[in-house]
């Protein structure tokens, strides 16, 4: 259990890496977050062209929200990546992980990572979009 959640692997799937196949969890209060883009304060999409520093700052922004929300990293159960370069951001997955870890830590909800077309701004690589369940008083305090 990680932030009043279980994690779902069933040993019939391929060993999740960088995700888990489910999250449950009993309570709380779910707080479905709005995708997330590479923007600075100023509306301007950061690191055009570099879709580490993207993710990074969207991966921020996100956290941002949901902290806001009264929120945690571990709170996230379900994230969503939209990208506009799927081999782009396979190439640099490594570096992306690393980011994941320094911002969040080894707590993985269950993922999807979808290649579109392009996103809102032009220059956005990434967008994340997540649902985090919080409010677990015992853990929380």
């Amino acid at each position: 259990m990680t932030g009043g959640h279980d994690v779902v692997n069933p040993a019939e799937l391929p060993r999740p890496s960088g995700f888990n196949h489910a999250v449950v969890s009993a309570a709380g209060r779910t707080v479905w977050l709005a995708g997330q883009t590479a923007l600075d304060v100023g509306g301007r999409v950061v690191a055009p062209g570099d879709v580490v520093a993207q993710f990074e700052q969207a991966l921020r922004n996100l956290l941002t929200v949901l902290g806001t929300a009264g929120g945690h990293p571990e709170h996230l159960v379900s994230m969503t990546v939209y990208c506009v370069d799927i081999e782009d951001y396979r190439t640099h997955s490594q570096r992306i992980g690393q980011v994941w870890r320094q911002l969040v830590g080894t707590h993985y909800p269950a993922m999807a990572v979808v290649e579109i077309d392009r996103l809102w701004d032009s220059d956005a690589l990434v967008e994340l979009q997540g649902i985090a369940v919080v409010g677990f008083p015992a853990l929380d305090e």
